[in-house]
């Protein structure tokens, strides 16, 4: 089963016939230009048409064009659930829950930076702990860690790390309602009580970048970005707390799917009813550990600012190190969406993929009211990465979805093996981006041809009309996790 096989809606959709696999309850729609198309997975294939035999999904099984294998559902996936008759799937969010990313920007032009930027990466590496197992430099007790579950960024700025005009920039206002402490085990709480303010590692950064090409000058302006300007854009999660979270509840899923007698094409996409105590403990766990990733990314920015201000020598005014905004990628949220004429609230998963919502929308700040949500879109550490804007067609197409990255093309494995006798390092350096990483390894296994071209997958959500382009922003330097 080649994606050639598959029906071409136009020059941006593929669509999967609800015959591809049995039991599937409507068709899946995969965002793909031609070129992207030759590169897909079939095994991703047959993992959206089995989200699509998920009981109370509702319209389509979707998937953005950065595309590949996960654990149950494709990273790149989307899917909503009805209320009555949905279901939720740990599978549809993932292990790194909330993994998200998050964009500061400055009064510093790229040529004021440049002379200084070894020494800056230099102190946000020892700032900024990364790598596997890394530990932040705080150690959070009991009651600490409960209130970072419950209030999320705002329990950070309650310690004096970033201000209430960062929470307005932050998706949910940085904290998501509903999470439970309850409900999260001790064995996530042993991995998160010494992680908060840490990279990891994998594909999570601290990237200093420069903006390199504006494409919308009144949207850009609007968000505060010119030419030449020195941006900081975040990428990480919830860390080992988030992965633990999602560990146990597919153990309590797996019994659900037996106890409710729901029927899987693979065990992986283990659920359990919307309305079931499984579901609901789970969302309220998942919520706190979304909560604990935000947290997290706020702790990173307080730090990167202080780093900045130390190096650069100036202060917070004349830095004006400010959010642009904060996205989260691998969550389920209760949303509100118009379906057939009439609003229904779904459970709407996605996993690799970003909220794009458009202007005027209910849930957007008064600031990007007008604009509509500021999409954040990282790709690989030598190419690009994207600030675009969500559209009312990515409203009533993809539950207000876009793409979340570039998307793997080699595995880990395949990009160790590839990378094999060559210093990924020194050829960064020679394209003049500096990178400072906890590992070798991690440099090879991210090594950019590890992942599609970003410009590409961009170019699908703008030409698909799920986001629009804003600007471009070049690597100067990375930490790498």
């Amino acid at each position: 089963m080649a994606v050639q096989t598959l029906k071409r809606i136009d020059e941006f959709r593929i669509g999967i016939p609800d015959t591809w696999v049995p039991g599937m309850r409507v068709p899946g729609v995969i965002y793909l230009d031609a070129v992207l198309g030759e590169g897909l997975e079939e095994r991703a294939i047959k993992q959206v048409a089995n989200v699509a035999t998920l009981p109370g999904i509702v319209k389509a099984s979707l998937a953005m064009p950065d595309i590949h294998m996960g654990y149950g559902f494709a990273i790149g996936g989307v899917a909503a659930f009805g209320q009555q008759d949905g279901v939720i799937s740990p599978g549809g969010v993932g292990y790194d829950i909330n993994c998200g990313v998050r964009l500061l920007k400055s009064n510093l032009k790229a040529g004021t930076v440049a002379p200084r930027l070894r020494e800056l990466l230099g102190v946000l590496y020892d700032e900024v702990p990364s790598g596997v197992g890394s530990k932040g430099k705080l150690r959070l007790d009991r009651e600490e860690l409960e209130k970072v579950m419950a209030l999320g960024a705002r329990w950070a700025v309650s310690k004096g790390m970033g201000s209430l005009a960062d929470l307005e920039r932050t998706e949910s206002g940085g904290s998501m309602e509903g999470a439970d402490p309850s409900l999260v085990s001790m064995k996530a709480r042993e991995r998160g009580h010494s992680q908060i303010g840490s990279l990891g590692s994998g594909n999570h950064f601290l990237e200093i970048q420069k903006v390199d090409e504006i494409y919308d000058e009144q949207a850009a302006a609007k968000l505060g970005l010119f030419q030449g300007q020195v941006t900081v854009m975040i990428h990480t999660g919830s860390r080992g707390f988030g992965h633990q979270v999602c560990t146990d509840f597919l153990e309590v899923m797996e019994q659900a799917v037996k106890k409710y007698g729901i029927i899987l094409p693979d065990r992986e996409l283990a659920c359990a009813p919307m309305n079931s105590r499984e579901a609901r403990d789970y969302l309220g766990a998942m919520r706190a550990a979304a909560n604990y990733a935000w947290a997290n990314r706020h702790a990173i920015m307080h730090w990167t600012r202080e780093a900045f201000m130390r190096v650069m020598g100036m202060g917070p005014k004349d830095l004006g190190m400010e959010m642009v905004y904060d996205v989260a990628h691998n969550v389920a949220k209760m949303e509100d969406h118009m379906v057939d004429g009439r609003m229904m609230k779904l459970a709407v998963h996605r996993k690799g993929a970003t909220r794009a919502f458009p202007p005027g929308h209910p849930e957007l700040p008064g600031i990007y009211k007008e604009t509509g949500q500021p999409v954040l879109v990282p790709g690989d550490m030598g190419r690009a990465s994207f600030v675009l804007l969500g559209t009312q067609r990515a409203m009533e197409e993809t539950w207000g979805s876009t793409c979340h990255g570039a998307g793997r093309v080699l595995s880990r494995h395949e990009a160790l093996r590839r990378a094999r006798g060559r210093s990924i390092y020194r050829e960064l350096e020679d394209r003049g981006i500096i990178v400072m990483s906890a590992g070798k390894q991690t440099l090879a296994e991210e090594m950019p041809e590890a992942y599609k071209d970003i410009s590409n997958v961009v170019d699908v959500v703008q030409g698909a009309g799920l986001s629009t382009k804003v600007a471009r922003l070049l690597p100067m330097g990375v930490v790498k996790g």
